[in-house]
């Protein structure tokens, strides 16, 4: 039968070593011997049970003091001296069981009694081209369940008694074992309140919240597009216990326009010419987001050429500047020509060999013949 090593050295550390210095290399061993670490390796598993025996004496000053003088002699006979049980291991075995699955593998009962928060709330909501331009005031009614009014989310009727939960002991909460691993779940008798209530509210009849329907202005400042979330605060679902309320979020959905194409804060405008004008230049009322405005064409536009104005596109959301119009000018080509419309345009046709007036035309033509030679 081999020999017990010395606690000291089980643990690596001084026969001096502080309490938390006792702490710490325990947590470093049992961190990397866990059972449910090492599967299968007999080995872990000694030096675990080997670690968590050094730690039973260690951590406790009296089983210490009594060791430090007279070695494992000095130990028969106390309490625990078998098994050692777990009274000295809660707070490392949380702190373990932390590491292996964060702290939200657990829930606090102190935090519970502290009061739950309420849920957060989300609402689609439909905003106009003119409405994300200008900013709008938005009236919307939605539905949730409100913190009792009666009661303030406590279940109770006010004024009445009542009791400690006796299975959780005001906890919240019941711990079960397994291993080292302290696991918990939700009191059953009394729900994870840690009180049991005798006389319940009689507008919630003790579940701490009421339905309602609930209006709200939301402000919706310049410059919002389809996809902007708004965050109102408080305005979820209300909290238990003293809780406070969830948040409300606004995701906004800005309907498109019939006519202005959107990119962020720049408008496009598709703007129709008929060949006379494009050709001969001309004034156009143009519509832009404040209203009409007279914009003048210069002879000669392009298919698809641009005129970009400054400043007149949509307002930044952060309340600095604004985007630019960009004006898209698309020639029409004339379609069903009456009989005159025809011999004129013929006519313009032959003086244009006169003078060159299609300059893309005639440079096209110059690269044909360089490529394949004059026919």
């Amino acid at each position: 039968m081999s020999m017990k090593r010395d606690y000291y050295e089980v643990l690596n550390v001084s026969r001096g070593a502080s309490p938390g210095e006792v702490k710490k290399a325990f947590r470093k061993i049992a961190l990397e011997c866990h059972p449910d670490r090492c599967p299968g390796d007999t080995e872990a598993e000694e030096r675990f049970k080997e670690a968590q025996e050094a730690y039973a004496v260690l951590s406790n000053s009296e089983t210490r003091r009594r060791y430090d003088q007279f070695g494992f002699e000095g130990l028969r006979g106390q309490p625990g001296f078998a098994d050692f049980g777990f009274s000295n291991f809660d707070d490392i075995f949380q702190d373990i069981f932390d590491n292996f699955f964060g702290a939200r593998g657990r829930r606090s009962g102190r935090s519970r009694r502290r009061g739950m928060r309420g849920n957060d709330l989300g609402y689609l909501l439909k905003v106009t081209f003119s409405e994300a331009f200008s900013g709008a005031d938005k009236e919307i009614t939605f539905s949730r369940e409100a913190t009792c009014p009666e009661c303030g989310g406590y279940g109770a009727r006010p004024g009445s008694d009542e009791k400690i939960c006796s299975q959780c002991r005001g906890q919240g909460e019941i711990y079960t074992r397994q291993g080292f691993i302290s696991l918990a779940q939700t009191c059953p008798a009394c729900r994870g309140r840690g009180k049991i209530i005798s006389d319940f509210c009689p507008s919630c009849n003790g579940k701490c919240r009421v339905r309602e329907e609930k209006e709200l202005t939301v402000k919706i400042p310049p410059g919002v597009e389809t996809g902007i979330r708004l965050r109102i605060e408080g305005e979820g679902e209300g909290g238990i216990e003293g809780g406070p309320g969830g948040d409300l979020y606004i995701d906004l959905d800005v309907e498109s326009h019939p006519l202005f194409k959107r990119d962020g804060k720049d408008l496009y405008l598709e703007v129709p010419l008929t060949f006379p004008q494009a050709a001969l230049g001309t004034k156009l009322e143009i519509p832009t987001p404040e209203g009409k405005e007279e914009v003048k064409i210069k002879h000669g536009v392009q298919h698809g050429e641009t005129v970009n104005l400054k400043g007149r596109g949509m307002p930044s959301l952060n309340g600095y500047g604004r985007g630019n119009l960009y004006l898209v000018f698309a020639v029409e080509t004339p379609t069903d020509l009456s009989r005159r419309q025809k011999e004129l345009l013929a006519e313009f046709e032959r003086l244009q060999e006169e003078k060159d007036t299609h300059p893309r035309v005639q440079r096209f033509l110059e690269r044909l013949r360089e490529l394949f030679g004059s026919g």
